[in-house]
């Protein structure tokens, strides 16, 4: 991994510019394939659907649902052990958002009437990667939340289905799963087909070319965000151990060869132990080709002064994951305020915040934690404004609206309550 000296002038600064920089991007190679996929789907629904599939994936569709036998008889397959671990996770993820249940809001008085009502969407896509990935902690993750949420009906699209998404499906409340995948699927749930019913949402992680679908059907459909490659930012001090820091940079590292394991510390004498615990732990790593590419390509240890330069480098960053492997990390956390998840002390590892622990593991990246949140019962909810005035609360603001109106050049406005003054 570099080594970036923040401590005084030098490169270190520009390469850290330039990793804080990092965007998802609003285009990319994918978007002209994925034009022709939604224009296609657009065109001839299913027929398209199919076809591309055949194309892409050289699997021949008839049928695109399974039916709740198939379903069944998929999760039947699944060791006891892992069900149990699923079944935990799941209990976690729902308990936890439960708690974000919304209620209406608003102001009445005698004369007016005022509220934000909210209601759950009526039809939403989680979208699960199959083939050669089996993510169930994924679909947990999404689906869960939008049942706690009380949205009607939840689709998973996922090609080629492992039976242990499907399981996760099962214990999520996924009502309809459809085989179908890639930048169809995506263009399918957003425009509608014979086959394929139109949702309101669209969620969940997929390669560039579902990535680049769900940015071209946004405002066709409303969407969980643009994700870029996962990373971590880890604060480390000379409290922390450097085979723990090592082992959560590797678990970030797996991922892909794009992702950003980051280590900032205030502990020069740090470095050096954590260089051999991650080469220590990298001999053993199943997946250590695409995790020493990332820590080479994308990974960095940060030194800077103390602890106020721990805080603004993390704040800087905005990373997806932050972990405060330091003392008394509780003091940190007010001041932490750009950070899809917080991690807090030596006991909470990512990892549990990828399967277990609760919080919507599907959180902002690419320096989007600056201004977006985590998945949560929120992005299945929709607010509807309701006003009514009695006669005396409309005398009362009837000049004002007049000459705004007016101000604004649209007399037809300041005469649709004039006229009710009669």
């Amino acid at each position: 991994m570099h080594v970036l000296d923040l401590r005084g002038p030098g490169q270190g600064h520009e390469r850290w510019g330039q990793l804080c920089a990092r965007s998802a991007g609003l285009e990319g190679p994918a978007d002209v394939a994925a034009r022709e996929v939604i224009a296609a789907v657009r065109e001839r629904g299913d027929a398209a659907v199919a076809e591309l599939t055949l194309r892409f994936e050289g699997r021949q569709l008839e049928r695109f649902e399974l039916t709740p036998h198939e379903r069944a008889a998929a999760c039947e397959a699944i060791p006891g052990e892992l069900r149990h671990a699923l079944d935990l996770a799941a209990a976690n993820i729902r308990r936890f958002h439960a708690t974000q249940l919304p209620h209406d809001t608003g102001l009445h008085d005698d004369d007016s009437h005022l509220v934000s009502r909210a209601r759950p969407l009526r039809r939403v896509a989680v979208y699960a990667p199959g083939g050669t990935a089996a993510y169930p902690s994924s679909v947990l993750m999404t689906a869960i939340p939008a049942k706690v949420a009380g949205v009607a009906e939840v689709i998973l699209f996922t090609p080629r289905p492992d039976p242990v998404v499907l399981l996760a499906a099962e214990l999520a409340g996924v009502d309809r799963v459809f085989t179908v995948g890639g930048a169809q699927a995506i263009a399918a749930a957003a425009l509608g087909t014979r086959q394929i019913p139109r949702v309101d949402k669209i969620v969940g992680p997929g390669n560039a070319y579902v990535t680049a679908a769900k940015r071209q059907v946004f405002g066709l459909v409303d969407i969980d965000g643009i994700a870029g490659p996962s990373e971590v930012l880890i604060l480390a001090d000379h409290s922390a151990d450097p085979t723990l820091v090592a082992a959560d940079l590797l678990a970030q590292a797996e991922h892909d060869v794009l992702a950003c394991p980051i280590a900032v510390t205030d502990h020069p004498a740090l470095v050096e132990p954590l260089r051999r615990a991650l080469a220590e732990q990298l001999e053993t790593l199943p997946r250590r080709d695409i995790a020493a590419r990332a820590l080479a390509d994308h990974g960095a240890i940060v030194l800077v002064h103390d602890r106020d330069a721990m805080v603004a480098a993390a704040n800087d960053y905005a990373p997806e994951h932050l972990e405060l492997l330091v003392h008394d990390p509780r003091a940190l956390l007010d001041r932490l305020h750009s950070a899809g998840a917080i991690f807090v002390g030596p006991c909470t590892p990512e990892a549990a915040g990828d399967y277990t622990a609760g919080p919507s593991h599907v959180l902002p990246t690419a320096g989007a934690a600056r201004f977006a949140s985590p998945l949560g019962v929120w992005d299945f909810i929709k607010h509807t404004s309701i006003l009514e005035l009695s006669g005396a609360a409309l005398r009362a603001q009837a000049d004002a609206i007049v000459r705004i109106a007016r101000a604004e050049g649209l007399e037809a406005h300041a005469r649709a309550a004039l006229l009710r003054l009669r």
